[in-house]
């Protein structure tokens, strides 16, 4: 009987007696049948961090399309409803009136300060002095014809409020000073007298030139209220500044032997001193406690709407006052107390005949205000 033989070309009987033979399987086939529990474990968090990872991003995305559209929307919107409002220029007719008040205060003229003592802040010497005195006039009148430009202004009030040199009051003045006392004094004063001959010449208007003493000019030791100015040399140069201007009738002067001067100027009634009775100790509050003290005891005697101080070096307004900068600026006392820095600079203020005081300016004495 003949057998058919297998594909492997033996019959059933004799492939029985054959030896068992196994295929090795594939690395591959091994790797996807028999894997480490392990890696398995790690390799499903790792791909479940990639998929929060994901997710999150894909979040943010879309948060970021939505603002991006918000925006678009936005933006669309406003060009579409485009519609620029005319602005017409207003025109000052100069029809209203209003008065200048020019400050100035606290030059201590002769007195030298270094950078090195103000920790390279200020310096001043003479020729300093001289430009930033010159600066002020200069700078003054060019604020004032601008202001001119819609109201109508005929006359400025220059108030000179004292301490115009630093005198020999205290020991040290005599090595920092660069001149004594009387050569102080006239360095001062022609300085005046250029000013206000300058702002005779380049304007038309009619001028109030209110003085008052300061304490650093006197001749005594202690100040003596009540009689100051009979120990002060600037009393005698501004009773000097009312004679050399004797025929020009477009200046006034008020030199009076009361502390407080008062000027009405429309409905206002501005007070003027040098301002060191207000004794200001560093506390609390600074300057603005003493000083309101002071000017309600001063108001019992005649009530000021505003009164206009000196003497603090300080540019500082206190609603019913203003206390005035100085020229001479930043120097060892300062420093050496632990004062804020203040770059020299004096006071313009504007009234206003309808308004009341309506504006105030800084003057800065130097280029860039430091």
């Amino acid at each position: 009987m003949r057998r058919v033989p297998s594909s492997s070309g033996f019959c059933a009987s004799c492939r029985q007696k054959l030896p068992e033979q196994r295929v090795p399987l594939s690395s591959n086939i091994t790797e996807g049948i028999a894997v480490d529990p392990v890696e398995s474990d790690l390799r499903v968090k790792r791909l479940r961090v990639e998929v929060s990872e994901l997710k999150g991003r894909y979040s943010h995305a879309q948060e970021r399309i939505e603002k991006l559209e918000g925006d678009l929307n936005i933006f669309t919107y406003l060009k579409e409803h485009a519609a620029p409002v005319a602005v017409v220029p207003h025109k000052g007719q100069g029809t209203n009136e209003a008065t200048p008040v020019l400050v100035a205060s606290d030059w201590h003229m002769e007195q030298k300060v270094t950078l090195t003592e103000t920790n390279g802040l200020n310096e001043m010497n003479l020729d300093i002095a001289s430009e930033r005195a010159n600066r002020f006039f200069g700078a003054g009148l060019r604020l004032i014809r601008l202001l001119n430009q819609d109201v109508s202004i005929s006359t400025v009030v220059l108030a000179l409020l004292g301490d115009f040199i630093t005198g020999q009051i205290h020991e040290s003045m005599t090595e920092k000073n660069q001149l004594p006392p009387t050569k102080a004094l006239v360095f001062a004063q022609n300085h005046l007298i250029g000013g206000i001959d300058f702002l005779l010449n380049n304007s038309k208007y009619q001028f109030i030139v209110v003085c008052k003493m300061g304490n650093h000019s006197r001749n005594t030791d202690k100040s003596r209220i009540g009689v100051e100015n009979g120990h002060s040399y600037e009393y005698l140069m501004y009773l000097f500044l009312q004679d050399h201007y004797r025929g020009e009738s477009r200046i006034q002067f008020i030199i009076e032997d009361s502390f407080n001067s008062y000027l009405d100027i429309y409905d206002e009634t501005f007070r003027f001193n040098h301002g060191h009775t207000i004794k200001y100790m560093g506390g609390i509050g600074g300057l603005f406690i003493p000083a309101y003290k002071k000017i309600d005891k001063w108001d019992k005697g005649r009530r000021a709407t505003r009164t206009i101080i000196g003497h603090h070096h300080q540019y500082l307004d206190g609603g019913n006052f203003h206390c005035n900068g100085s020229l001479i600026g930043y120097d060892e006392r300062a420093a050496g107390e632990g004062f804020a820095y203040e770059p020299p600079m004096q006071t313009l203020l504007l009234v206003d005949k309808k308004r009341g005081q309506t504006c105030k300016w800084p003057i800065y004495l130097i280029k860039g205000g430091k």
